[in-house]
């Protein structure tokens, strides 16, 4: 019975696969330090959110609602909350969930062990093989002014006005499907 046990857990061990990066469900929004979230944004606060949508479309969306035509878009994009100006940049950015799968992991070092055993080139494990990726997409949108240089910064005078319009805007992204009805709805 103990031997059966054994195998059976060596078997359940072969057959799983161990995350090391899961990435974030956000429900709503969240606002944090680009830099932290994804190495590559800015280090000015960011209101992040999930992008269900197929790439591009909040490039698309931010281009017709505020008529850009393809200038600046997701750079520079300037809006007004009350009588102040404001501007916005975005960036599109993917973390990916990370698993080691073992199965192969296995059979790699096992293959590697019998090449350097008879004297053959190392055999390198193949990435694609041993570690499943698959990602999620998030917006993260910066915001600035000519006074202040990170309006979602929670020492910001803007912040607390910035926010339910960068609100507002991912609400109705997410709720439009054909991006000129925003247009009409100004």
């Amino acid at each position: 019975m103990r031997k059966f046990f054994c195998i059976f857990l060596g078997l359940l061990f072969l057959h799983s696969c161990i995350p090391i990066r899961i990435a974030p469900n956000i429900s709503d929004y969240k606002v944090v330090r680009g830099k932290r979230f994804k190495r590559g944004l800015p280090k000015k606060t960011t209101f992040i959110f999930e992008d269900p949508k197929e790439a591009n479309q909040f490039y698309e969306y931010v281009n017709i609602k505020y008529d850009l035509e393809d200038y600046y878009v997701d750079v520079q994009v300037p809006f007004k909350v009350g009588e102040k100006e404001f501007f916005f940049s975005f960036y599109e950015v993917e973390k990916q969930n990370k698993a080691v799968n073992l199965i192969p992991l296995v059979f790699d070092v096992a293959a590697n062990a019998t090449l350097q055993n008879e004297d053959f080139e190392t055999y390198a494990a193949n990435e694609d093989t041993t570690i499943l990726r698959n990602g999620q997409w998030y917006i993260a949108v910066e915001v600035f002014s000519d006074e202040e240089k990170d309006c979602l910064h929670e020492d910001s005078d803007s912040r607390d006005i910035v926010l339910p319009y960068l609100r507002a805007l991912k609400n109705e992204y997410l709720s439009t499907h054909n991006y000129n009805e925003v247009v009409f709805k100004n």
